[in-house]
């Protein structure tokens, strides 16, 4: 897509002139809620908040990585990483919530972002393709750290009141996906033409899997799981940043 075609785009992500550049590593929280805890647990810590229009902005205070949301659909979402590419980041890792297609998935689990299938409007602006990637050796990487978590091909839509129930039947049966979220795949597209690392973790908020729809994301046992995986995202960076450093 890049082929001759860039030389015509009228608006290109730049960093300012009085904007700072930031970490190459951080997180990009999607959802309001964790995006809230998040951003609030770095400021706690002594980190620095900047600004970043719509959406929260804070680095460490080694400058060391970034936490970046909330970013809710795929359009704010690509905006939100275009412009954190522009200011310096080269890996991120994206923290959301899907809606389970697999019985194997209950509300709670979490799992790791495979294969991207698109199911959003803005992908197609970055790629030609249906399906796209995210790194393979941040995945890697991820899973390792994470343990008992494993990878899931996840679709993404624009119009989550719109997906019927032999859509989604579809999607767990014919494609294999475990699923649903607003982003993902057109992160992973913009990612990969910006050449940049990028993958992502999910927990699972609700249930498409059964008859009728089982949602799980007021639910206390949930919270405390996205909770508890805000902090464990957060020590993950730090504790890469600190290997990194040895």
């Amino acid at each position: 897509m890049k082929d001759g075609l860039e030389d015509d785009i009228v608006i290109h992500p730049v960093r300012g002139r009085k904007e700072k550049a930031i970490p190459p590593l951080g997180l990009l929280f999607v959802n309001p809620q964790e995006a809230r805890m998040a951003l609030e647990q770095l400021l706690g810590m002594g980190g620095e908040r900047r600004f970043l229009f719509h959406c929260g902005l804070v680095i460490s205070p080694g400058n060391d990585f970034f936490i970046a949301g909330p970013a809710v659909g795929a359009p704010m979402a690509v905006m939100t990483l275009e412009k954190l590419i522009a200011l310096g980041a080269t890996t991120v890792i994206m923290a959301g919530w899907c809606g389970a297609l697999q019985k194997n998935l209950k509300v709670g689990d979490t799992l790791l972002g495979g294969v991207a299938h698109c199911g959003e409007g803005t992908s197609r602006y970055y790629t030609t393709e249906t399906i796209s990637q995210p790194s393979p050796v941040l995945l890697q990487n991820l899973q390792n750290a994470m343990g008992d978590i494993f990878p899931f091909s996840i679709w993404s839509t624009d119009a989550p009141y719109r997906e019927s129930r032999k859509m989604l039947d579809a999607l767990a049966e014919v494609h294999n996906i475990g699923g649903v979220d607003m982003e993902y795949s057109a992160l992973c597209a913009v990612a990969a033409f910006r050449g940049v690392d990028f993958s992502a973790i999910f927990l699972v908020s609700d249930e498409l899997w059964n008859r009728d729809w089982q949602a799980g994301f007021s639910g206390k046992t949930f919270k405390q799981k996205s909770k508890a995986q805000v902090h464990m995202l957060i020590e993950y960076v730090q504790t890469s940043v600190d290997e990194e450093e040895k």
